[in-house]
């Protein structure tokens, strides 16, 4: 029995079970297990600990986004989730899989894009693409050619540029073409190290897109990058490492409004939105010609609704939010 794959062809049935599946007599709905799981995560060489002590869940669903500074773990974070290094001690688990023994079925599950792509140099993008169509365990044969279309014209690789050959490459269609490769079937769990690496403003808006579109389709993303815009633009956790140590995780919101939800409200009478704020009992201050008003324990609307019936004139009203720079700063600078 076979499948039919959403970008194109048709996707075959992998051997055995899908990793984490349950089977048709399976009992009450259970809730979803993360799509990765790491604990008690270290790694160390010779003369260096790259990760230590490092517990993680990435939530099914999700899109995450990996911070830290250079030489923090990232990258090594991901290359023992998927299996392409051992632990020196702790536990990994990719799609309910113990890695590395449970490879075999959890990677056909999941394309990945980690520390740059690599292809065979004097093959066109298009051949290069098909020979890993070829290995893909979720394509069939006869449906490779399409998959093969279908993925390169998703990254903008246009037929002229993918029948160059790929030692002719740019740094960015390097990079498309990885990507092409991670999309050549639907995967439950993608995996992208500094995808937009080489590309420019259009090539990364595509990469926003195509994320916003696995997500939308249900795959769970994690993205290592180095571009803070990016990620909080993107993402909805967020996980950062410093020196080889996890320092913070969870819901990007619920981290940017850590100090407090807050309401910024633009208005040429300060004055007036402060005295309705008090007449309605909501804590309220001003700053740097802002007036800010705490929502802790009222909703915007009620906020709003107090200064329009006090004839408060609101030019602007937004959430306060810290940036991600700032707390990445916070955390990484400041923490150190």
């Amino acid at each position: 029995m076979s499948r039919w794959n959403p970008a194109g062809g048709t996707l075959c049935t992998p051997r055995g079970p899908a990793p984490d599946q349950p089977g048709p007599t399976a009992g009450p709905r259970r809730p979803t297990p993360p799509a990765a799981r790491v604990r008690g995560l270290r790694k160390a060489y010779r003369r260096n600990v790259a990760l230590d002590a490092v517990d993680l869940d990435v939530p099914a669903g999700s899109v995450l986004g990996l911070l830290g500074p250079n030489g923090s773990g990232k990258t090594t974070m991901l290359r023992l989730l998927l299996g392409l290094s051992r632990p020196t001690s702790g536990t990994v688990e990719l799609l309910g899989q113990p890695m590395p023994g449970g490879a075999g079925q959890a990677l056909p599950h999941v394309g990945a894009l980690v520390e740059g792509p690599g292809f065979v140099p004097f093959l066109s993008g298009r051949d290069n693409l098909a020979r890993c169509a070829a290995a893909e365990p979720l394509l069939c044969a006869g449906t490779v050619p399409v998959a093969v279309h279908a993925a390169l014209h998703r990254v903008g690789l246009d037929p002229a540029a993918a029948d160059r050959l790929y030692r002719g490459y740019s740094l960015g269609m390097k990079q498309r073409l990885g990507l092409a490769a991670v999309l050549l079937a639907p995967r439950r769990l993608v995996v992208l190290d500094e995808p937009t690496n080489g590309l420019d403003p259009s090539g990364t808006r595509d990469v926003r897109r195509l994320i916003a579109e696995l997500h939308a389709a249900g795959s769970t993303v994690l993205l290592s990058s180095h571009l803070l815009t990016e990620v909080e633009e993107t993402c909805t956790h967020v996980a950062v490492l410093a020196t080889g140590s996890l320092v913070t995780t969870g819901e990007m919101t619920e981290l940017l409004e850590a100090d407090g939800p807050a309401l910024e409200i633009h208005t040429s009478a300060p004055h007036a939105a402060l005295t309705a704020l008090r007449a309605a009992r909501i804590p309220g201050y001003a700053e740097r010609g802002l007036v800010i008003a705490d929502l802790n324990d009222t909703p915007p609307e009620v906020v709003l609704s107090a200064l329009v019936h006090a004839d408060v004139p609101v030019a602007e009203a937004r959430r306060r939010r810290m940036g991600l720079e700032d707390l990445f700063v916070r955390l990484t600078e400041e923490g150190a």
